[in-house]
């Protein structure tokens, strides 16, 4: 399987001139990048596939604390790389996908949006998450809340409620990669307040991060 440069996502941080085909993400083509492309187009420490697929094979690159195999593995917003002694957080930047560096501790958390929940016996409810997830709690929770996750031991660690004064993060449209401040939720008409703008959007743009 192959794909072409000029078909990947706007959000992949790769030159749009180069080798007419590149790395096919291993899944969730539109809103994840490639660790290969993370690792050669970002920060730069391998020139090709061959050199990424050597330091993966030596048990150097972590991701979410697992170590990977495979330089086709997909990374979204928020997850950790690991690199030996330095750690990096997926985000956005100038509408791209980017790489934030930060601390062995910081990567030992990520957040993850609530995107689907089942009510259970015994007062549980199973929630899905974006990333893949799913987990059992008896914390009330909403479709649109975020949550955190302790990625060492895999279970909940906080509930970030999608509610007025939350702060958000948009993660399509417009404004992609911009923070703001839930001012008003108007059944599924929500706005948000960037500096002194005052912005309408829909909940499915929108990402809790505090």
């Amino acid at each position: 399987m192959h794909l072409k440069r000029s078909k990947t996502s706007k959000t992949w941080p790769l030159a749009r001139k180069g080798t007419k085909y590149v790395v096919v993400p291993s899944h969730n083509l539109k809103n994840s990048v490639p660790l290969l492309i993370l690792l050669r187009d970002l920060l730069k420490i391998v020139k090709n596939r061959k050199e990424a697929k050597k330091i993966i094979n030596l048990g150097k690159v972590k991701i979410n604390d697992k170590k990977i195999k495979n330089e086709k593995f997909s990374l979204g917003l928020f997850d950790n790389l690991s690199l030996e002694n330095k750690n990096f957080k997926v985000i956005f930047k100038n509408k791209k996908f980017n790489l934030k560096e930060i601390s062995e501790k910081e990567a030992e958390e990520k957040i993850s949006k609530v995107i689907g929940k089942k009510i259970l016996k015994k007062g549980k409810t199973q929630i899905n998450l974006q990333d893949g997830r799913n987990y059992l709690t008896k914390e009330k929770v909403k479709v649109g809340d975020s949550v955190v996750i302790n990625l060492k031991e895999n279970k909940i660690k906080e509930m970030l409620p999608f509610k007025a004064s939350s702060k958000i993060l948009f993660t399509k449209g417009k404004y992609l990669g911009a923070e703001g401040v839930v001012e008003k939720i108007d059944g599924k008409n929500i706005e948000v307040k960037i500096g002194k703008e005052k912005i309408n959007s829909r909940m499915d743009n929108l990402m809790v991060i505090k």
